[in-house]
């Protein structure tokens, strides 16, 4: 008999005990999400590049951070520097190896949050077929109704600095500098918004 009322008296509460809510889903908005990049050239200069193409989500909980994620992949041929020459020879075999590694992904492992509107996501960075952690540095810029589409946005600003020769990208050094320095834009649809107003 007790036994059966412990049960009971368990199962009042879990039923009494709201479930959390899942946190929202987006997707990249292409137009207005941008992953740029700036590396020092010869001490002279840093020069700036960005990634045109990506693909992938990233999840957002305004009232629990902490379990926000990002899963993204860019692809490596589509780097633009703003020079053919330049795009030719950060692609090449030498630097990001387009042809062999097409793809960079980064995984996130962790959301902490650092103040109101600030955070830093760790995650797994695989760039060259080598897999290392990074953090990146975020402020949550707002969210809310798009004013022309009425899409549901949330618009995220974000910040890293990694060294390319850990992940062996060794070419150059120390010519074009190791450290490279990344700023992402954001804007994410959340996805039960999508589609139903055009850009």
């Amino acid at each position: 008999m007790i036994t059966r009322a412990v049960l009971g008296f368990i199962a009042l509460l879990l039923a009494a005990t709201p479930a959390l809510a899942a946190p929202d889903k987006y997707s990249f908005d292409p137009a207005h999400t941008q992953i740029l990049f700036s590396v020092s050239h010869l001490g002279f200069s840093h020069s700036h590049g960005r990634f045109n193409k990506l693909d992938g989500s990233f999840t957002f909980d305004e009232k629990n951070p902490a379990a926000s994620t990002i899963d993204v992949t860019i692809d490596t041929s589509s780097v633009d520097m703003g020079s053919n020459e330049w795009d030719d020879a950060v692609t090449a075999d030498a630097l990001l190896n387009a042809k062999k590694f097409p793809k960079m992904t980064f995984k996130s492992t962790g959301v902490t949050k650092t103040g109101d509107k600030t955070g830093s996501v760790t995650g797994d960075l695989t760039l060259l077929g080598v897999t290392k952690p990074v953090t990146l540095n975020v402020t949550y810029n707002k969210s809310g109704n798009h004013p022309y589409t009425k899409n549901h946005l949330a618009g995220f600003s974000a910040s890293a600095t990694l060294k390319r020769s850990e992940f062996g990208m060794v070419k150059y050094l120390p010519d074009v500098g190791d450290d490279v320095t990344i700023t992402i834009e954001v804007e994410g649809i959340r996805q039960d918004f999508e589609g139903m107003n055009a850009k």
